[in-house]
């Protein structure tokens, strides 16, 4: 886990922001829910999680909360609600935390840790914590929130568990990414 941000991850980090700002305010598709937006369908948090499954909890946080701030500050949906940032933030940290529990040892990863680090992501903050703060907020039962977003996480966990792993398998071998002692390096076994 990196503590030191170096110029080459300020430079990574400020593409996957502008990654997830598109991702998440131009190509995702909204459904509202009670007159809310009670469930955004795309590729948002894909950038966030590849920012902190790589380069770690820091820079994870960093792409999750400035990516959600910005993106407000471009196209603000409501009132700015400073939960949904928290939450964007988590959605970086906790996979890095969960991989490197997963690999304390050793700094090579197989498909299933990958896996776990994503689907705990995505089912506490997208199933437990958005819900929750949209009923706190807005007095949306989670009764109504819940369930489409089980049934998309059903679809999403896989398809980014897929995404990051060949976006990682790519980027390692293309661009050198993360050369070094402490470097993740996503192996193609399962453990």
């Amino acid at each position: 886990m990196k503590a030191k941000i170096t110029t080459q991850m300020l430079t990574r980090m400020a593409l996957l922001i502008a990654l997830n700002i598109i991702f998440t305010r131009l190509l995702s598709v909204r459904i509202p829910l009670g007159g809310v937006e009670g469930l955004r369908i795309g590729f948002g948090s894909l950038p966030v999680i590849f920012a902190g499954i790589f380069m770690g909890p820091l820079a994870g946080g960093l792409v999750g909360a400035i990516g959600d701030l910005i993106g407000y500050l471009i196209n603000p949906i409501g009132a700015y609600m400073p939960h949904f940032t928290l939450t964007a933030a988590l959605r970086g940290i906790i996979p890095s935390l969960i991989i490197f529990l997963a690999s304390r040892t050793r700094r090579e990863v197989g498909i299933f840790p990958l896996f776990l680090a994503v689907c705990s992501t995505l089912i506490i903050v997208d199933i437990f914590m958005v819900p929750y703060f949209i009923e706190s907020l807005f007095g949306l039962s989670r009764v109504v929130t819940v369930p489409p977003r089980i049934i998309q996480n059903a679809i999403s966990i896989p398809a980014y568990t897929v995404l990051l792993f060949t976006l990682g398998r790519t980027m390692e071998k293309a661009f050198a990414f993360n050369q070094g002692k402490e470097a993740l390096h996503l192996s193609g076994r399962i453990w």
